[in-house]
């Protein structure tokens, strides 16, 4: 593809794209419909009550899958470079662009699932009509943010991906390439999910919260049984 000018010179710094990047494109998506389709609410989650809440707990369970990557991987580097002296060229770049994915994928999960910090010491003393108010001024700034931040990083995160941008490395991934609209399509999707989260929350009745719940009484139950076991 010829782009022209400084773009050219820009783009022949990154390797071309091969037929390995488009068949990963191409079976990405069934994978995640597949996902989407057969994934299921836990105990301690909410329940799944829509097309993009299954997507975001989907995306969930993949962010975990990552973290475990993470671990993985620099549990692989230590090994190597501390027991066999022989440390890899790709482990550090590749914990990195995991975390990358992790950090932002987690967002929409976290906002499907109201797992955010919310500080309720305001909140919970107003009226219900008062709470609508604040949660639409929230929800408002959430979506003018998204449509910012989209408005103003769209062109360049179209040509890190157009170009393949790489991280300049010895191993050398496509981190800006996927990073950058991976971002932007994250934040679009969490604008979304907060406007379905006030819909969904408008007529619920007020939640009074107190310290009690940050307390898991799954996990007394389970403390209890094994101090009795002993």
């Amino acid at each position: 593809m010829a782009f022209g000018g400084h773009t050219d010179a820009l783009a022949a710094r990154y390797r071309q794209i091969i037929a390995l990047d488009y068949v990963i494109l191409l079976v990405l998506p069934f994978i995640a419909l597949a996902g989407i389709l057969s994934v299921r609410s836990a105990t301690m989650e909410l329940e799944d009550t829509g097309p993009l809440d299954g997507i975001a707990m989907f995306i969930g369970r993949v962010t975990m899958l990552l973290i475990a990557l993470i671990v993985i991987v620099m549990m692989y580097e230590v090994i190597l470079r501390y027991v066999f002296e022989h440390p890899t060229l790709w482990a550090n770049e590749m914990s990195l662009w995991l975390a990358g994915f992790v950090f932002i994928l987690a967002g929409f999960y976290a906002m499907q699932q109201r797992s955010h910090i919310r500080i309720y010491l305001l909140y919970d003393i107003m009226p219900r009509g008062l709470q609508k108010v604040c949660d639409t001024v929230s929800t408002l700034l959430i979506v003018v943010f998204a449509f910012f931040l989209v408005y103003g990083g769209f062109g360049e995160a179209k040509a890190k991906l157009l170009r393949w941008e790489t991280f300049g490395t010895a191993f050398d991934p496509p981190i800006p390439a996927t990073l950058k609209p991976l971002v932007l399509t994250v934040v679009t999707l969490v604008a979304l999910q907060a406007i379905l989260n006030l819909i969904k929350d408008w007529n619920l009745e007020p939640e009074i919260h107190t310290a009690a719940d940050d307390i898991d009484q799954d996990e007394i139950e389970r403390l209890k049984k094994s101090l009795g076991d002993v």
